[in-house]
């Protein structure tokens, strides 16, 4: 607690003073660019990611980036997603998954390890689509292939159920919104953008740009 209370004092100091008039603007309201959904996990930080600045960003953090289906668990994510949406405007939503996923390393696991982690089971729940996925189609990888793999097929998933929110539908056929699914690498730092003519996650600056809506359109990612 040390740590963060000494980060505070710091940032009051040395962020929030000379940064006055952005603050300021801010009590005013927000205007973010974009709906940024990620996971929990302590070493993804969006801000920091994408360098942007408070006012930025409309963030919606869980353990495994998951979007339950509209319908399934309409809970804090579809509130998050709805206003973001209706209320805020945004016209771009990034899903982002990351290397070394200990959802996804728990999706893939033995269900006998969340015995004593029975909120955890019940929410990995919506991700039961990428399990089957990767039961059906990835059995012949190694396991730290098939990690790999899993992380990426369940952002598409996530996608996927983005699109059953009546906003996101909505937005999406009135051309007002656009969909990416990224993939944050811990060990470089880099990014990866799916590109939906590819069937595959390329980085971010070899991703075209022209159609991110089709993000959550599979194409050639896999035949079901």
């Amino acid at each position: 607690m040390e740590k963060l209370i000494e980060g505070i004092h710091r940032f009051q100091a040395g962020v929030f003073g000379p940064q006055r008039a952005l603050f300021d603007r801010l009590v005013e309201g927000q205007n973010p660019d974009a709906l940024f959904i990620t996971c929990s996990d302590s070493r993804v930080s969006p801000n920091l990611l994408t360098q942007t600045k408070p006012g930025d960003l409309f963030i919606l953090r869980n353990a495994g980036n998951l979007v339950p289906a509209w319908g399934s668990h309409n809970g804090a994510e579809a509130a998050a997603i709805e206003y973001s949406v209706d209320a805020l405007g945004i016209r771009d939503i990034i899903l982002c998954g990351h290397t070394h996923c200990g959802a996804m390393n728990a999706l893939m696991g033995d269900p006998a390890d969340l015995a004593e982690l029975p909120a955890v089971a019940s929410w990995l729940k919506h991700a039961e689509s990428t399990r089957r996925v990767m039961r059906t189609h990835y059995k012949e990888l190694t396991p730290k292939a098939r990690l790999e793999t899993c992380i990426e097929e369940n952002v598409l998933a996530q996608i996927e159920n983005l699109r059953t929110h009546p906003a996101v539908f909505a937005a999406l056929t009135r051309g007002e919104l656009r969909l990416h699914a990224w993939m944050y690498s811990l060990e470089t730092g880099g990014v990866a953008a799916f590109d939906p003519e590819a069937g595959q996650f390329l980085p971010l600056n070899d991703t075209p740009r022209g159609t991110p809506e089709d993000a959550g359109r599979l194409g050639g990612r896999r035949s079901i």
